[in-house]
């Protein structure tokens, strides 16, 4: 049993695995890093409080201490305001808003609509796996106007504006820059997503490349394609962990943070 009413809770953020000891109203008491294995000791008094809690999670050697001095990084992320940090944005966000505040348009295109929110949400789920990698991802970024990015991947390989194509099993054709999906009408998706990595080049003063995530397409076809763009299949988004890297793992850290503040992007 845990003394004094402590209690343990593993948590999983930021890339980092801890085990946080609170007190009942919820107020910190410590933490242990699992990389690290340091106890971050916040309330001194409770020294042996904290290490008889910790015993039956944590063996060998571990060092003891107050918590380390936050890096530039930390005190970013401690100051953003929550209505301003899109890493809670879900996959399609947008059209999650619009079937959610808008039921009595639902009919009208609807079957579209979810097709895409399920494209969205494909590609994003995959993307999502490249953080084991030592990737970031953000989804749903607005910019300003009525634009937006559709994922965001931040890695060794640098940064990627992604825009999502659902193929709702058609053939898929690519001539730059239009691309046609089944019988519909050709639309200007490279021009847009190339916009959209401008944009975001401009915001986050970095190199940001334009990707085409094509989605659950019965067949891709790309006649005259673009070497600027990456045209990928959604089953080829593991191939990207593989690719070579550019960025170090504080480069990927510090971009993500910057990204993830919506007032970032005012100036994209």
């Amino acid at each position: 049993m845990v003394p004094t009413g402590l209690r343990v809770t593993p948590v999983s953020r930021y890339g980092r695995s801890r085990l946080y000891v609170s007190l009942p109203g919820g107020r910190s008491a410590a933490w242990y890093d699992r990389d690290t294995r340091h106890v971050s000791l916040v309330l001194a008094e409770l020294r042996d409080e904290v290490l008889a809690a910790l015993a039956p999670f944590v063996t060998g050697d571990f060092t003891i201490g107050p918590p380390p001095v936050p890096t530039a990084g930390e005190l970013a992320r401690l100051s953003l305001p929550p209505d301003d940090d899109l890493a809670p944005n879900r996959p399609g966000e947008a059209l999650h808003l619009a079937l959610d505040v808008e039921p009595a348009r639902r009919h009208l295109r609807a079957g579209a609509r979810h097709a895409e929110l399920a494209a969205q949400q494909r590609l994003g789920a995959e993307l999502d796996r490249l953080e084991g990698a030592g990737w970031r991802v953000l989804h749903s970024v607005p910019l300003p106007g009525t634009d937006l990015i559709d994922h965001l991947a931040i890695g060794p390989v640098g940064v990627l504006a992604v825009r999502t194509l659902a193929g709702r099993g058609r053939r898929v054709r690519v001539a730059d820059p239009l691309v046609a999906t089944g019988r519909a009408e050709p639309r200007p998706e490279l021009r847009l997503v190339r916009r959209a990595a401008r944009r975001a080049s401009l915001a986050l003063a970095a190199t940001v490349r334009p990707v085409l995530a094509v989605v659950g397409a019965a067949r891709l076809d790309v006649s005259r394609g673009a070497a600027d763009v990456r045209i990928l299949e959604d089953t080829a988004v593991p191939e990207l962990a593989r690719l070579g890297g550019v960025l170090k793992p504080a480069d990927v850290e510090s971009l993500y943070w910057l990204a993830r503040d919506r007032r970032t992007w005012l100036r994209a």
